[in-house]
């Protein structure tokens, strides 16, 4: 591939942004059980330390850090809800069963999309979608079920968040109409912050790390949100909603294989080949979309010459 075909303005490029942000968001569960904190604390304190940064980043954006829209509010609702949901999904369960449950989100997303929006998908993408989920459930029913303190309710919250989740990616796509990506993110982070402290503290987590290994994992995780998620949202506004939501996926894939290696969590060959299901639907997700626009090219010109009978 060419050097231009990776041009900032590219869908390659866009995709390359995409693939590392996901990746670097893989850390996530891992940094969560390291935090030494309640898993909502562990939320607030990924916003807080991410603030700062996200700060100097969105005021160099055109307009700088602005007003906030209400799109950007409602992601930063969503991504509460979210987190809240799946740090205490991680505790529960594994690590690859929380990441991959919780990325479920390509099938609200490509249903809104379909049903509501009337974007109908290539017929590659729902072979893409179809394969990614069939890659999820094989990683998360191929755990050895001997993961987490509670296996059953950790995949019953991992899986609500989802909703939580689709709903945070289709506002942060609205947003990012008006806005720049670090913007969107620092007022979705803004919010988000003291609504994570407030489940924090009703819940009676512990909020305070207990030593310095926590404090680290914390800081980590505010570095982690703002190139990760930050990341994200700047593909959300080059890429549509449906494929970002499937190539997000390589997250659990990176997740389970760092869950393997630091928490020595069973990697089994189900879950092995649910991880290979995942990464092929991702390269068919972006040649659907190649697909797509070949076709809406061929079809235009014979639109336009039967306008004219």
């Amino acid at each position: 591939m060419s050097a231009m075909a990776f041009r900032p303005s590219s869908r390659a490029f866009a995709l390359m942004v995409l693939l590392i942000a996901a990746s670097v968001l893989g850390l996530a569960p891992i940094l969560v059980r390291l935090t030494e904190t309640g898993p909502a604390a562990a939320g607030f304190w990924r916003f807080l330390f991410a603030l700062p940064l996200l700060t100097i980043l969105a005021s160099r954006e055109p307009g700088g850090v602005g007003a906030a829209s209400k799109w950007a509010l409602l992601a930063g609702l969503f991504f509460a809800l979210d987190l809240s949901f799946w740090h205490y999904g991680i505790v529960m369960t594994s690590v690859a069963n929380a990441t991959v449950l919780c990325n479920l989100t390509p099938v609200v997303v490509t249903l809104f999309g379909w049903f509501v929006l009337k974007e109908r998908p290539h017929r590659l993408f729902i072979l893409a979608l179809a394969l990614a989920m069939g890659g999820a459930f094989a990683m998360a029913a191929g755990a050895d079920g001997g993961q987490g303190t509670n296996p059953m309710l950790g995949d019953l919250f991992s899986l609500s968040v989802a909703i939580w989740y689709s709903g945070y990616f289709l506002a942060v796509q609205a947003a990012r109409r008006t806005a720049g990506a670090m913007r969107v993110t620092f007022w979705a982070t803004l919010l988000g912050a003291p609504l994570l402290l407030i489940v924090a503290l009703v819940l009676g987590e512990a909020v305070i790390p207990a030593g310095p290994a926590g404090w680290a994992a914390c800081v980590a995780m505010g570095v982690m949100h703002v190139f990760g998620q930050g990341g994200v949202a700047w593909a959300l506004g080059k890429l549509p909603a449906s494929v970002t939501a499937v190539t997000i996926l390589i997250q659990p894939v990176v997740a389970g294989l760092l869950g393997w290696w630091i928490f020595g969590e069973t990697l089994t060959p189900v879950q092995a080949l649910g991880g290979a299901l995942v990464l092929g639907a991702i390269v068919l997700a972006q040649r659907s979309q190649r697909a797509k626009s070949v076709q809406a090219t061929e079809t235009k010109p014979q639109d336009a010459s039967n306008g004219l009978k």
